[in-house]
């Protein structure tokens, strides 16, 4: 996680955010302006732009990180813009939307056209709104409404603004905003790598990107297995691909965490500490590490609480995973894989466990692993149940 400063929409803005977060994803996301709507996510519909330092960026491949200190406005943030207004009017009375989807970028687009074009000369038009997909209107009518509204401020001697007030040469957003944050954050220096063998001094608390919740059933009382989760090193040999590298103890745990995502593999070395709360049978597992080959650090947290089942009988384990991932890794490390791969690794240490307080070894050695094939077969078998569903379905309405 960073911390991203920046002005959006005339308001100053300060919301930690992941390295990779786009500006899109940012604005929709962290300040609820969804009035930035996302197409294509690869900089081609143009459905996503903004005013970035007053000029028209794609907002999808534009890293948040990489504005701090800039000026961001949105569509939402244009409401009292003179131009604007006058395009919204022209839009309206020229038929220039259907569904609506590419408006809002349009708009921002079309303002800088109308900001800065001599005169309503078609072809310029055209040219520059070129980067503005629209699937329903045939661009005609959005055309005619750009020409209307030019030739309107002409008539009224409003004269263009050269170059749409563009100062500096370079990537938008490249002038005002390298400027800003010299002047919003004081200068920081480079720490110097930590040894490959280092582990963090502290294990601090902290708040993650990413939830998941599961589940699963135990047949042993809720006391006996609060009493194994006390034993760290039995817990540990469960986990799939944790090892230790000292001597536990509840507050601090040294070790590693092996995972591999089909050919991706990574070795997190870290600290964890361990809360338990006897009264509620609940506890937590606070975690950070980092993979040297990748540059990749991961902060986690599980929280558990045991719940009784029949009768007493068993136990219901219920556990919240969150995690936040960055560096190399955070760019492969989808939700829906790290997700797939959280039910695997529950599921083995579910199994893992039960063998252990059975008094049988769990006898695993293997990384967490999700592969192309486990991939491929879940999607496989989610693609037939579907299928199945809808022949069945479709027998018995009939």
């Amino acid at each position: 996680m960073t911390t991203i400063a920046l002005q959006v929409n005339r308001r100053a803005v300060e919301l930690p955010a992941e390295p990779r977060t786009s500006l899109a994803d940012f604005v929709r996301d962290k300040l609820d302006l969804t009035g930035t709507h996302l197409g294509c996510e690869h900089g081609v519909c143009g459905a996503c732009t903004v005013l970035l330092d007053g000029v028209p960026a794609r907002s999808c491949i534009t890293y948040a990180a990489a504005c701090e200190g800039a000026d961001v406005t949105t569509i939402e943030g244009l409401d009292e813009d003179e131009i604007t207004a006058e395009l919204r009017a022209a839009f309206t009375r020229e038929h220039a939307l259907q569904c609506g989807y590419c408006t809002p970028g349009m708009l921002v687009s079309a303002r800088d056209l109308v900001l800065r074009l001599p005169d309503s000369d078609e072809r310029q038009i055209r040219i520059g709104l070129s980067g503005n997909l629209c699937r329903c209107t045939g661009y005609v009518g959005i055309v005619r409404a750009v020409q209307s509204v030019i030739e309107a401020r002409r008539a009224r001697n409003v004269a263009p603004v050269a170059d749409g007030g563009r100062t500096v040469l370079g990537p938008v957003g490249s002038g005002r905003a390298a400027t800003a944050r010299n002047e919003l954050r004081p200068a920081r220096h480079a720490p110097a790598p930590a040894p490959e063998s280092a582990t963090p001094s502290s294990i601090p608390d902290f708040t993650p990107a990413t939830m998941l919740d599961q589940r699963f059933t135990l047949p042993y009382p809720p006391a006996k297995v609060f009493a194994m989760f006390e034993d760290i090193a039995g817990v540990a040999a469960c986990l799939p691909g944790v090892s230790l590298s000292s001597t536990p103890k509840p507050e601090r745990v040294e070790g590693s965490i092996r995972v591999r995502l089909g050919p991706i593999g990574a070795s997190f070395e870290g600290a964890a500490r361990v809360e338990r709360d006897p009264a509620t049978l609940s506890g937590r597992i606070v975690g950070i590490g980092t993979d040297q080959r990748s540059h990749s650090a991961t902060q986690g947290e599980i929280r558990y609480r045991l719940l009784p089942l029949e009768g007493g009988a068993a136990t219901a384990v219920e556990l919240s995973i969150g995690y936040t991932l960055t560096g190399m890794l955070a760019q492969v490390g989808r939700p829906g894989l790290v997700r797939d791969l959280a039910k695997r690794l529950v599921a083995e240490f579910a199994a893992n466990l039960d063998r252990h307080m059975s008094g049988a070894s769990s006898g695993q050695a293997a990384p967490a692993e999700l592969s192309f094939w486990s991939i491929a077969s879940d999607v496989l078998r989610a693609r037939l149940a579907q299928i199945f569903r809808r022949a069945f379905g479709r027998g018995g309405a009939e």
